[in-house]
């Protein structure tokens, strides 16, 4: 079971990557993290990171190896969430996740435009500064995978949010997903990037064909692979204090509905129950994948910040 010094074990079968509650613009986010290799791999591809943006990037939570992080951030001025989903053989995939995180957390702390205020004359910069940071990290993992040639054929998909309250950027490549849930509605933000999705907008492929077509694996973009350059898809959110944001890699979907996602987003009372209740959920399906999950509520403190 990987670990690092910021994870405390609520199980032998979890692993849990704790973050206390930080402010945003003055609201309360609670956001928690954790990554479970599931009851079939020997291997977790997967990786997630949430962070903090100062003056500086603090490293809020990962599954990363980090040297330095905190666990208290006020008055931050954006929070940036992201989950990678590691393909490849031998430690491909698992370098492929990490480098990918790594390297975009790097892009995010050299670029002065996610620390400035969003307005008319800056938000087309930031937009194309999120897709940069993307690219770049993609030009990154092939320039690793031509330095190490028994890396070759590792990638990763990459979901990611920017949160600069009140509005979330989600931007995504590959098939891992991010989830919005507000008043008990439960919305996918993100469209999977698989060559079956690709037939069903196509006409080519009926829905109800998804979920049992082997192209439903088949990603149709991913950060490292042979495509030259990748276009993430960028989505943008307006959110409201009570709203809950989930990013979550396919171990997670595989194994839990929508509705069950939707139930065990509204009923607990922090963003750690969260997260331990939809990995334990998938664990307790099958666990047939590495499962990994990034909850955020925002407008709720943490249980161990909230007033008495």
């Amino acid at each position: 079971m990987r670990a690092n010094r910021f994870s405390s074990r609520l199980s032998n079968a979890l692993s849990i990557f704790e973050v206390s509650t930080l402010i945003i613009d003055g609201v309360p986010v609670d956001a928690f993290g954790c990554t479970d290799v599931g009851r079939v791999r020997s291997v977790n591809q997967d990786q997630f990171l949430i962070a903090s943006l100062h003056r500086s990037v603090e490293i809020q939570s990962t599954s990363i190896p980090v040297q330095e992080g905190q666990r208290f951030a006020p008055g931050a001025r954006a929070l940036l969430l992201l989950v990678a989903d590691g393909v490849g053989g031998g430690a491909g995939g698992e370098e492929a996740s990490t480098w990918t995180l790594d390297t975009i957390v790097r892009y995010v702390a050299g670029s002065s435009q996610f620390f400035r205020q969003l307005g008319p004359e800056v938000e087309e910069r930031f937009l194309n500064d999120l897709t940069l940071a993307v690219q770049w990290s993609h030009a990154a993992l092939k320039e690793r995978t031509i330095e190490t040639p028994e890396l070759a054929g590792m990638a990763t998909t990459l979901t990611m949010a920017l949160i600069k309250w009140p509005r979330a950027f989600v931007i995504q490549v590959g098939d891992s997903r991010c989830y919005h849930l507000r008043t008990g509605e439960l919305s996918q933000v993100t469209t999977d990037q698989t060559m079956a999705r690709q037939l069903i907008e196509q006409g080519a492929l009926p829905e109800e064909a998804a979920e049992r077509s082997p192209l439903s694996h088949v990603l149709s973009q991913s950060i490292g692979h042979q495509e030259p350059e990748v276009w993430p898809v960028i989505t943008e959110v307006e959110l409201q204090s009570g709203d809950t944001l989930l990013l979550c890699t396919d171990g997670l979907m595989k194994h839990v509905s929508g509705p069950e996602i939707a139930e065990l987003l509204g009923s607990t009372s922090s963003a750690r129950d969260v997260a331990a209740g939809l990995v334990g959920a998938a664990l307790a399906g099958g666990g047939s994948d590495n499962v990994t999950v990034v909850a955020t509520r925002f407008g709720h403190p943490s249980p161990e910040q909230a007033p008495a």
